[in-house]
């Protein structure tokens, strides 16, 4: 029998509650899956603060500190996690806890970080020429660590197939913690067992690699309250329409210069760029609803050939579209 792996996962003041418990109802489930198989568990959970007790998160209800990680030997550990929340400022501060995750980094097989955690293990160094992901919001701040590399749209850094990236990974917001736990688990216990967990989760077992953390049809910036936002409230609804540099300047009643440097300045990006994620998105949303077929699906999003589609799907998200109808539709 394999011998019983401890999955530990920090907790400290103000700790995001989802942070700590969704990767851990993961493992949890994977648990529970293997004894509904005939099999013994799998995986111990442990909840490490600055001493044992309660914790309170965020959200104002208390987690359980099973033990001080000050006096727990990391080689005692197979996963640690660290999670994010509001807490992690004070956390990027706390001189003993980063020198033990620096200690403990060179002992435990796989150390991760869950959505701002990560600004936690780039302050204590460990992502310093690797890559990393955080929430969204926090991109900004994970850049300001100079020898990192920031991957924004990735929902999770783990890679079985690089020693790297297998032993040392991050998440994106929230959530993505759960994708990566997920993905532990497979690599762990096999693909058949970890679509199991998913399935009783309710969740894909793998969102496709290379998606952006969340819709460009919601990323409006905010800071595009001038001549631009007419244009952007306007274009999810014409995706099949003639989105051209110089279509798109007329609609918007300025010249084709103004408005690609417009685009640059307040979105982040040109035009061209941000039509092409409107209408990936859009067409995910159709085949995830399997209301059209790949055909129709490129027709309507105005991508024309299921070709052209079919590069875009390859080139953001990694997968063929009639790959993606079929694992996710």
């Amino acid at each position: 029998m394999d011998a019983i792996r401890t999955i530990a996962c920090l907790v400290y003041p103000d700790v995001m509650s989802l942070d700590v418990t969704g990767p851990l109802q993961v493992f949890a489930s994977a648990n529970v899956e293997r004894q509904r198989q005939g099999w013994p568990a799998a995986y111990e959970l442990l909840l490490l603060g600055d001493a044992p007790g309660a914790v309170a998160t965020s959200a104002g209800f208390k987690l359980v500190a099973d033990a001080a990680w000050p006096e727990i030997d990391p080689g005692s550990l197979d996963t640690l996690l660290v999670p994010g929340g509001l807490g992690v400022t004070a956390q990027r501060h706390n001189g003993p806890l980063l020198a033990w995750l620096r200690a403990a980094e060179q002992r435990v097989r796989r150390l991760g970080s869950v959505c701002s955690g990560a600004l936690i293990l780039a302050e204590a160094g460990l992502f310093d020429g690797s890559k990393a992901t955080t929430h969204w919001a926090d991109l900004e701040a994970l850049g300001e660590y100079a020898a990192v590399e920031v991957h924004g749209d990735s929902l999770h850094t783990f890679d079985p197939t690089d020693p790297a990236a297998a032993h040392l990974f991050s998440s994106a917001g929230v959530t993505a913690g759960i994708d990566l736990a997920l993905a532990l688990v497979e690599a762990d216990l096999g693909r058949a067992l970890a679509l199991s967990v998913a399935q009783r989760l309710v969740m894909f077992l793998r969102r496709p690699g290379g998606q952006t953390q969340f819709s460009p049809m919601l990323a409006t910036p905010s800071s595009a309250v001038g001549r631009l936002t007419a244009l952007l409230e306007w274009l999810p609804g014409h995706l099949g329409d003639d989105l051209s540099i110089e279509a798109l300047a007329e609609q918007a009643h300025m010249t084709p210069r103004t408005l690609c440097r417009l685009f640059n300045q307040e979105v982040g990006m040109g035009p061209g760029r941000y039509i092409e994620r409107l209408r990936l998105e859009a067409a995910r949303s159709l085949l995830l609803s399997a209301e059209a077929s790949i055909t129709t699906v490129a027709r309507l999003t105005g991508f024309g050939h299921p070709e052209n589609l079919r590069r875009s799907f390859q080139k953001h998200l990694s997968v063929s579209p009639r790959d993606f109808s079929q694992r996710f539709g």
